[in-house]
């Protein structure tokens, strides 16, 4: 999916290169000028997220977060020539998910808009790791010290939902709801066979798991790496 970004600054020279920089990545890109434009463009193209200047012409940009706040959450990220700490911190105070100073590396700028993007979106990269296994979510498969495991659909279905749920907890329910259409009857017995198979591939000593863990009378939760 490509994310469209509206890029609010009154200087034509920048948002031309901004505009350069993120449509050679991959981003549609909106612009305007000035608040009232990009309270119109805000509404017309609904923006996945927002680079937003300080000093508009006909506003400011602290004014603008709150007034599209209001329309609709989306990531905001200021980037502004005012490096005043006062100027950063009252960004991030009224809800910015972030502030870039001018003049910036095109790569800083893509790398943090990257970041925020996935933690609000909450994307799945196309690949992960739990200690010396890889997950390849595009291909449904593992590798362990470079030998490729095959996932089963149901298997792959069952990894996924507990990857997503960030090391949080993960009902039976929520689980077998996941792995399964109609009413959740009789299922968890058979959840618990896909739990083992799953440690199997996943767990370098399946019956005492370091990653998939069993959380009595509530579910299962995957344990992140930066946990361990």
């Amino acid at each position: 999916m490509a994310y469209r970004i509206l890029i609010v600054d009154d200087e034509n020279a920048l948002q031309n290169m901004v505009k350069e920089i993120l449509t050679q990545s991959g981003y549609e890109t909106v612009s305007a000028l000035t608040c009232a434009q990009a309270l119109e463009r805000f509404h017309d193209a609904s923006p996945d997220g927002v680079l937003l200047d300080v000093n508009l012409p006909d506003g400011d940009g602290f004014t603008l977060l709150g007034k599209l706040r209001e329309v609709r959450d989306v990531p905001v990220l200021f980037l502004s020539a005012r490096d005043e700490d006062a100027d950063r911190l009252r960004g991030l105070g009224l809800g910015a998910d972030d502030y870039i100073t001018k003049p910036f590396l095109p790569q800083e700028l893509l790398l943090r808009l990257r970041s925020v993007l996935r933690r609000v979106y909450r994307e799945t990269p196309d690949t992960c790791r739990l200690g010396d296994v890889e997950i390849d979510w595009g291909k449904s498969s593992i590798r362990r010290n470079g030998e490729e495991i095959a996932l089963t659909a149901k298997e792959f279905s069952l990894l996924k939902k507990l990857w997503e749920a960030q090391g949080n907890i993960v009902t039976i329910d929520a689980l077998c709801a996941a792995l399964w259409d109609g009413p959740l009857v009789g299922y968890e017995n058979t959840l618990m066979v896909h739990i083992r198979r799953l440690r199997e591939k996943i767990e370098a000593d399946p019956s005492h798991p370091k990653y998939l863990l069993t959380v009595r009378g509530l579910g299962y939760r995957l344990k992140r790496e930066g946990e361990l």
